[in-house]
């Protein structure tokens, strides 16, 4: 890469750089904005910048001539990572969904607009940077889409099964020391559908333990009995209790059975058209193929007014950025053990998933290399945004885009010398 060339690069990532540094001083030194007035800016960038941002990309697009192996190599290698994680969460005890989303954006959403743009041309030439914009094209159709109802469904999961629990679980109004909940579920095989029912004990204090633990003993045959004279199929009595293991504790919840699934998926749904970001996507698209069809491009108007916002979209999402690292504890709020291993997934596992995807479906050459290169690229700006707007993991995604930035240029040319050029 020539100096030149490493000019341009530093010249396309510098800016954002200095719009997160902006943020950051205006809260450090000088404290300009409130919490609430920085989770407001956030929202306008999730809400108006990032959606018009997209539909401004998705609308350049040509939908009949793109590479159509790239893509699908970088959409089966977002898939396998995807499977892993929904395996790991679903089989393992230490997997849960909520890390699953995060390590999913970590792995395979990188920053290839403001990135991998000015690099892949430097490294490759100017005929990849049509790759890189199709890349940024079915991010923004396809996996921020994906995210998002990510996103929603944990939400809505949560939301139910806070309700479940807080409807099962009484006394809450006395002192509660060490909580014990014992669940009875009971399931009637007579009804045509199956339903559950819970019933939660609450041990209120350490005096009254031996004398609950009495009357449970006490109510259990009872149960069993009745479970027999009603055609009971299988009663179960399950106790879950709040440990502490290695300074963090582990709430056992209440699962939601297959007719509450219906009613988040649901929930999702409506949440998902109601947001932005669906309807830039999916508007964006249809203009793309209504513009490459019959050569339609956009009135001055309207393409004035959407350039003016999403123009700002990155500014912006860099911004908000720099006010969230201002009111940590730390410039490194994840702490040094996770963000280690962020960009272990970042920089080496993203780009083994890449290779192994395109290997698979025979690509080779030149082709080959800018699919592992892409793939190493920093943290993408968009899944830390919305991480911020959902509360998920934000210390976590903020710490990949900010180290991600600063050893991507190292870790890029380390491959791009390793490939070959």
């Amino acid at each position: 890469m020539s100096p030149k060339e490493l000019y341009n690069v530093l010249s396309a990532v510098f800016p954002l750089y200095f719009a997160m540094f902006l943020a950051y001083s205006s809260i450090k030194y000088f404290n300009l904005f409130t919490p609430e007035q920085c989770s407001g800016i956030n929202r306008f960038v999730a809400i108006f910048a990032i959606p018009l941002l997209s539909f401004n990309f998705i609308t350049k697009i040509n939908p009949f001539h793109m590479h159509f192996l790239f893509i699908a190599a970088d959409s089966l290698s977002k898939l396998f990572v995807l499977f892993l994680l929904f395996c790991w969460s679903r089989f393992f005890k230490k997997g849960s969904l909520d890390w699953s989303i995060t390590f999913f954006s970590i792995a395979t959403l990188p920053n290839t607009l403001v990135m991998g743009i000015p690099l892949l041309k430097s490294m490759y030439g100017d005929e990849q940077e049509d790759l890189m914009i199709q890349i940024v094209v079915m991010q923004s159709i396809v996996w921020y889409t994906l995210l998002l109802f990510l996103f929603e469904y944990r939400s809505a999961r949560n939301s139910l099964m806070e309700k479940m629990s807080s409807d099962g679980v009484g006394d809450q109004e006395r002192g509660i020391g060490e909580e014990e909940l014992i669940q009875v579920v009971v399931c009637n095989s007579s009804s045509e559908n199956e339903t559950q029912k819970s019933q939660f004990v609450t041990k209120v204090s350490p005096e009254l333990e031996e004398e609950e633990e009495v009357k449970t003993a006490e109510k259990l045959p009872e149960i069993e009995e009745q479970s027999k004279q009603q055609g009971v199929c299988e009663s179960s009595v399950q106790v879950c209790r709040r440990e502490e293991e290695e300074g963090k504790e582990e709430d056992e919840k209440p699962q939601p059975n297959k007719l509450s699934m219906l009613l988040i998926l649901r929930l999702v749904f409506h949440k998902l058209i109601r947001n932005p970001n669906t309807y830039a996507s999916v508007l964006g698209l249809v203009w793309a193929l209504i513009s490459s069809k019959w050569n339609v491009k956009k009135p001055l108007i309207m393409d004035s007014s959407i350039t003016i916002l999403s123009n700002s979209g990155l500014g912006m999402a860099m911004f908000s950025l720099g006010l969230f690292m201002a009111m940590q504890h730390s410039i490194i709020p994840c702490g040094k053990k996770m963000a280690t291993y962020g960009m272990i997934i970042r920089f080496v596992a993203g780009p083994a998933f890449m290779a192994v995807a395109a290997i698979v479906l025979g690509i080779r050459g030149t082709i080959l290399k800018v699919s592992i290169v892409q793939a190493a690229l920093p943290q993408g700006i968009v899944p830390f945004v919305f991480a911020k707007e959902y509360n998920l993991h934000p210390e976590m995604l903020s710490t990949a885009v900010i180290f991600g930035m600063i050893v991507s240029l190292p870790v890029t040319i380390l491959y791009y010398m390793v490939l070959g050029s």
